[in-house]
């Protein structure tokens, strides 16, 4: 893929991936247009893609903290400067992933992550009929998902487990 856009040629088309969770999600009924964004997730399918991209997204990185989850490393990609999706809005980080663990999951572009803020609770309850379910990673990172078809999902959280 060659484009002007060196994040588009690590990760994919991120704006076409972006768009295509919101237009799911409005079919729904969860509109996200008023939230901020919190993340990108990539997931990779062996190890030497994680370590390539991984050292890809440095270039373009402010920072990457690289934390360990379920025994491998995940790196949590702060851009230097934000992405935009979804008619300019920013999204700055990028949560990347090497090989799976348990599961089935898409590999690449995987999931979105929206920050619903002090909805939450509210939110859930609203959209409870269109949500899949919640994941319990730790006492402040428990989001809501809706999971699609093709194993992709838009996360929606409390506050951004960037922050």
């Amino acid at each position: 893929m060659t484009t002007s856009d060196p994040i588009a040629d690590i990760i994919g088309d991120y704006r076409a991936f972006a768009a295509m969770q919101r237009d799911r999600l409005l079919t729904r009924g969860i509109d996200i247009t008023p939230y901020p964004l919190s993340h990108l997730c990539v997931r990779v399918a062996d190890w030497d893609l994680y370590v390539q991209q991984r050292t890809l997204l440095e270039r373009h990185a402010r920072a990457n903290h690289e934390n360990v989850w379920n025994g491998r490393p995940i790196s949590l990609i702060m851009l230097a400067e934000p992405l935009e999706v979804l008619d300019g809005t920013p999204v700055s980080n990028i949560e990347l992933i090497p090989p799976v663990h348990q599961r089935v999951y898409r590999m690449g572009l995987e999931h979105l992550g929206v920050v619903v803020g002090e909805e939450f609770d509210e939110f859930s309850r609203v959209h409870r009929a269109a949500l899949t379910g919640q994941q319990f990673q730790s006492l402040a990172v428990d989001p809501v998902y809706v999971l699609f078809e093709d194993f992709t999902h838009v996360k929606f959280y409390r506050r951004s487990f960037f922050d």
